[in-house]
């Protein structure tokens, strides 16, 4: 292997460089002799942490007297003497694969001599979804005796690699509960074998992962059916309801419509994203091994169009149902929001229409009331001022009668209390005091 150096001390690596270089390399294909009897099984591990498992397996090993997997490691093979062990974690699932000598001439005869994956001390990390029995024989062509094997009904064989090999399976489960698969070798190397099982065992694996967006789809079709009936149900009342309460309790439901269906598109989005990605890479492995149809079988991406195509399909309309459901519902939360706000609006200027209607009535009243208090308060003070003057003229200060002298007071007693009125109305106006006495603006 060349080493590649860097050309000055100085050049610092990027901390992920390692990483990126080796990731190519991460789960290299096993050479595989023929014949050869391969268990494969798949486990849905979200709910235990990789390090656990990666705990569990190291302990298993170390049991067994072989190495156990690097700390950080999600591949791991394992060499015993009867069999070898292949170990991958993936983001969602983790794979335990078995391979061994075949030596009975039955392609999938038991028992065998090593046990069945994950048995003894090697605990399953969570439940099961895959499992495969897999078998590598010499041969020309599909046995008679072989196709007894299999269900003809959806028996699906094809040629590979350009005649290299043939691979047979039903896509059923046996008496065992695992998906048979043949691989009928008829001129392949130990690395292509490898490569080539490798693949097989990956498209049974995604096929099936792809399919657990297949009862997600079924579950919350119904609901957004529901919800776009419901839907229908508040956009027709929209066009009749009138008034600010019954806007406000529509806008309520779509608010409420609308918080269900992005609760259940959020626990739709990851199932339904899988599945698609699931079924390209069913599709991509199945590319790569080059499918050549065989008289009298169909094709396994051929038997898959017409099965898992449909269900991939229905994942991705249920997706696309609730995303447009979810346009519909904000566009007539918009709708009815706008017309809440119209209503609002309205009434909110009809409510400083009042309010101004009643500072001018307040206004008028004040008006009458200081005019009234004018007068009242003149009235006293002209009371006060005639008995002034009677009492001035009989202590014989003046000689004016009192009466004449009120009268002569009256204008101008009327024009200081009206002045002071004024006055104090406006220093109570003036917040600043602007108008109070000795202050200026």
């Amino acid at each position: 292997m060349v080493r590649v150096t860097l050309a000055s001390p100085d050049i610092e690596a990027h901390p992920l460089r390692h990483q990126v270089l080796e990731e190519l390399h991460a789960r290299p294909f096993q050479g595989i002799d023929t014949p050869r009897r391969l268990l494969h099984q798949a486990f849905a591990t979200q709910a235990l942490p990789v390090a656990e498992e990666r705990a569990r397996l190291a302990a298993w090993c170390s049991a067994a007297g072989v190495a156990g997997p690097e700390p950080d490691a999600n591949f791991h093979r394992a060499s015993l003497p009867a069999a070898r062990l292949r170990w991958e974690r993936h983001s969602e699932f983790s794979t335990y694969g078995w391979d061994m000598a075949q030596t009975a001439p039955e392609p999938f005869s038991w028992p065998l001599a090593e046990p069945s994956p994950l048995g003894g001390a090697l605990r399953a990390p969570g439940p099961l979804l895959v499992a495969i029995d897999l078998a590598v024989v010499k041969g020309d062509g599909l046995d008679p005796e072989w196709t007894v094997l299999f269900d003809p009904a959806s028996l699906c064989v094809s040629a590979v690699h350009d005649g290299a090999a043939l691979i047979a399976t039903d896509f059923r489960q046996d008496a065992r509960g695992a998906t048979r698969i043949l691989v009928i070798d008829r001129a392949l190397n130990a690395s292509l074998a490898g490569a080539l099982v490798q693949r097989l065992l990956e498209v049974e694996t995604y096929r099936c992962f792809a399919l657990l967006g297949l009862p997600e789809a079924q579950r919350a079709a119904p609901i957004v059916g529901r919800i776009e009936q419901e839907l229908v149900r508040v956009a027709l009342r929209m066009t009749t309801t009138t008034g600010l309460d019954s806007n406000a309790a529509l806008l309520e439901t779509l608010v409420a419509q609308a918080a269900e269906l992005e609760a259940e598109a959020a626990v739709s989005s990851f199932r339904f994203g899988a599945t698609r990605a699931y079924d390209a890479l069913v599709r991509a492995r199945l590319g790569v091994i080059g499918e050549m149809p065989v008289d009298g079988f169909s094709t396994w991406i051929g038997f898959l169009d017409r099965r898992l195509a449909p269900a991939v399909r229905t994942c991705q309309t249920v997706a696309e149902r609730q995303a447009e459901l979810s346009t519909k519902l904000a566009r007539a939360s918009n709708l009815l929001r706008t017309r809440v706000d119209i209503e609002m609006e309205q009434q909110n200027k009809a409510l400083l229409q009042s309010m101004a209607d009643r500072g001018r009535m307040q206004l008028r009243l004040q008006q009458t009331v200081e005019g009234l208090s004018v007068a009242a308060v003149s009235y006293y003070v002209l009371g006060l001022l005639g008995y002034l003057f009677k009492g001035a003229k009989d202590a014989g200060l003046t000689s004016i009668d009192p009466t004449v002298a009120t009268a002569a007071a009256l204008p101008v007693v009327i024009l200081a209390v009206a002045w002071l009125v004024r006055r104090i109305r406006r220093s109570h106006a003036d917040p600043d005091g602007a108008g109070q006495p000795g202050k200026h603006r």
